[in-house]
């Protein structure tokens, strides 16, 4: 018997607490009577999956569900691919952003929330879809409907021919992302022709929105107070920092005047004008081609770029306009075509300037820079040689400046030309010298001669795609749109006066002039 003990001892040690406390007449009969091996102890537990910091989800090879193609475009944060799902073949756009430019916590809070607002407005007309977020250790993945059909504003002015019931098709789709936005709870805080794409290549194809990266959630009874937007489109009540969702049909109306006329309604030469003629509100419908605009358009646009935010028209009533409504009065008539012209304008010389502002000061001298350098270096405190988000408010902080982080993200955006996400010095000098340098002759015959390689006298079509694709301005359509502003004689060169006469042409179309 004590054989027996010590045998069934020696095999209860290797045992689950568990059988060991509460054996059935079988397990005795196994532990006296047979020499097999215990069962094996179970496999330890797997360890949970690597959860990402933005979504807070399980991180996801995006390689095992999408192909991703060539490149679309870049942004400050990210990169914009044409992508392929696996499993059916259909295309998508998928944009790619590095989670090491999303160091601040501010700034994964803000992709975090554009994040849940597409997924929130997902299925609404006029708004691309997202059919995926995905994280994995270095990237976040937004796959979104592919729209291939270009920017609003280009398709547009590559148009032969334009008329009243085209603007109020395009118009009606831009104000119908307002009423589909206000009514599901959010305000866009950023509506301008960049932001809207055409879905397909055909004339008739729909318009899609697609950057929610300044929206917010609408809180009742919250007044909002940061200064966001792009400069033509802000309404008054934003640059007095007490506003609310009706600065959207604002901007909507800022575009449906452009779509009418070819210019933006508010125009000066400095950030400080502009803002001084938005917050006057006064209209030019005396202008050509506004003495041949119908009495409709004109009704409509008053109403929306009405200086009252509480007067204003909204999204809902606008649409039901006689001009806005389908098939309502809009004209088939064709609209002056020197507003397409205006369009490819407005458009084009800002590209190109934003170019030569920085050919201008990679050449400026020592004396010309002197201050500058110094203010670089205070900024860039690590001595990297690139001014990152957090040193530029520090440094700005510093300087005295009450901007807040809107304003500085809108800075920031605006200085960084190559959409590295940091400011180069040759960056920083553009976006702080003064406008008075565009005044002096030698400043903009040097940024002239950058374009004009062979020293001709003249700027031809392959000198312009040159210079400009460096910075990512080299399509066509572009090249085309400088050329029709700039070549006056109309021989597909630009001169040196007609450089001249363009560069000081009022083209604020960013908020590095703030600081100017």
């Amino acid at each position: 018997m004590g054989f027996i003990l010590s045998k069934l001892y020696r095999k209860s040690r290797d045992l689950p607490i568990s059988i060991i406390s509460s054996p059935s007449d079988s397990d005795y009969h196994q532990f006296l009577f047979s020499d097999a091996p215990p069962p094996p102890s179970p496999p330890p537990s797997t360890p949970p999956p690597a959860v990402g910091r933005i979504l807070g989800k399980p991180y996801t090879d995006i390689a095992t569900l999408y192909d991703l193609g060539k490149e679309l475009g870049r942004g400050q944060f990210g990169i914009t691919y044409l992508c392929t799902e696996k499993a059916t073949g259909a295309k998508y756009a998928c944009k790619t952003i590095s989670a090491a430019k999303l160091a601040a916590e501010r700034d994964v809070d803000k992709v975090r929330r554009e994040v849940t607002i597409l997924q929130h407005l997902t299925g609404q007309p006029n708004i691309a879809e997202l059919r995926g977020a995905y994280e994995d250790g270095e990237s976040l993945h937004l796959v979104m409907e592919l729209c291939s059909g270009g920017e609003l504003f280009d398709r547009i002015a590559a148009k032969g021919t334009y008329s009243e019931k085209e603007a109020a098709r395009i118009g009606r789709q831009v104000v119908n992302v307002v009423h589909v936005c206000h009514f599901m709870g959010v305000m866009h805080r950023d509506l301008k022709p960049e932001n809207f794409l055409m879905a397909g290549r055909d004339d008739g194809s729909p318009l899609m929105a697609i950057d929610f990266g300044l929206s917010v959630f609408i809180e009742p009874g919250k007044v909002y107070r940061d200064i966001v937007g792009s400069p033509y489109y802000m309404a008054p009540e934003v640059l007095r920092r007490s506003y609310g969702k009706e600065i959207d049909v604002w901007s909507a109306g800022v575009i449906l005047y452009i779509l009418v006329c070819g210019f933006p309604p508010f125009w000066a030469e400095t950030g400080k004008g502009l803002f001084g003629e938005i917050l006057k509100g006064h209209l030019d419908m005396e202008t050509p081609p506004w003495p041949s605009i119908s009495s409709g358009a004109k009704d409509l646009i008053t109403k929306m770029l009405t200086i009252n935010p509480k007067r204003r028209i909204s999204a809902a009533e606008a649409l039901e306009h006689p001009w806005l409504v389908e098939d309502g009065e809009a004209s088939d008539r064709p609209i002056d075509s020197a507003v397409l012209i205006r369009m490819k304008q407005f458009r084009a010389m800002n590209k190109l300037k934003k170019v030569a502002l920085k050919v201008i000061a990679e050449n400026m001298s020592e004396e010309d820079i002197k201050g500058m350098t110094q203010m670089f270096n205070n900024i860039d405190t690590d001595q990297s040689g690139t001014i990152t988000y957090d040193e530029l408010r520090t440094g700005l902080t510093k300087l005295g400046s009450r901007l807040n982080e809107a304003e500085i993200r809108q800075l920031m955006e605006a200085a960084d030309v190559d959409k590295s996400g940091t400011i180069d010095y040759v960056e920083f000098i553009t976006a702080t010298m003064h406008r008075h340098r565009l005044d002096k002759e030698e400043n903009l015959y040097k940024a002239f001669q950058y374009f004009d390689k062979d020293n001709n006298g003249f700027i031809t079509r392959d000198e312009l795609r040159h210079a400009m694709t460096q910075y990512g301005m080299g399509d066509e359509a572009t090249i085309d749109e400088v050329l029709d502003d700039a070549d006056t004689d109309k021989e597909g060169r630009i001169s040196y006066d007609e450089f001249v006469a363009m560069m000081k042409k009022g083209t604020l179309d960013s908020p590095q002039q703030l600081i100017n």
